[in-house]
């Protein structure tokens, strides 16, 4: 009696990519032996390892699914200072791994952003057309009051008057 074919099992590689800027964007490729990739963006003060960035690879990793989740510049394991907003850096980011599977001629079936990412996945999409599924999961969509809440009522005036914010973690947790 012969065997059903086995399907290979998933493996696990961490990957680097330079993103225009020179530094070093760290991720995990979850190798599921198909040719379609799914790529996973972490939301704001999270990393590619946070619980549910984590739980998605491994549930599109059950469905033998190949995904790939990585920390944007200045966040987790890759290079590069963390900034507040700068969110279009992290679509040059996402950029950046979407060219390097796209050179390893892997097709990106889809982005898929958390809350901070789900907004870096929509601009990356109204920027560029070459992947045709976008998925935003809680992604914010009233900034200026997420803006307020961390850096008070009165950023933009300080902005003006001294040329930057000074963001230091506050003992509840916010920033200031």
């Amino acid at each position: 009696m012969a065997l059903p074919p086995q399907n290979p099992p998933v493996q696990r590689h961490r990957v680097i990519i330079p993103n225009k800027h020179g530094e070093k964007l760290v991720g995990t490729l979850h190798e599921s032996g198909t040719r379609d990739i799914v790529i996973l963006c972490h939301g704001f003060r999270c990393t590619k390892d946070t619980n549910l960035i984590l739980n998605l690879a491994v549930a599109l990793e059950n469905a033998k699914i190949s995904s790939f989740r990585f920390d944007f510049s200045g966040n987790g394991e890759s290079e590069g200072l963390f900034q507040f907003g700068n969110y279009w850096t992290e679509v040059d980011d996402l950029h950046a791994v979407a060219q390097h599977f796209h050179e390893s001629n892997r097709v990106i079936s889809a982005i898929v952003g958390h809350s901070k990412g789900g907004g870096v996945v929509l601009l990356y999409a109204s920027k560029y057309s070459d992947i045709k599924t976008v998925v935003n999961l809680s992604g914010r969509y009233d900034m200026k009051a997420g803006i307020e809440e961390h850096l008070g009522k009165d950023y933009l005036e300080r902005i003006r008057r001294d040329g930057f914010i000074d963001v230091k973690k506050r003992r509840s947790g916010n920033l200031s």
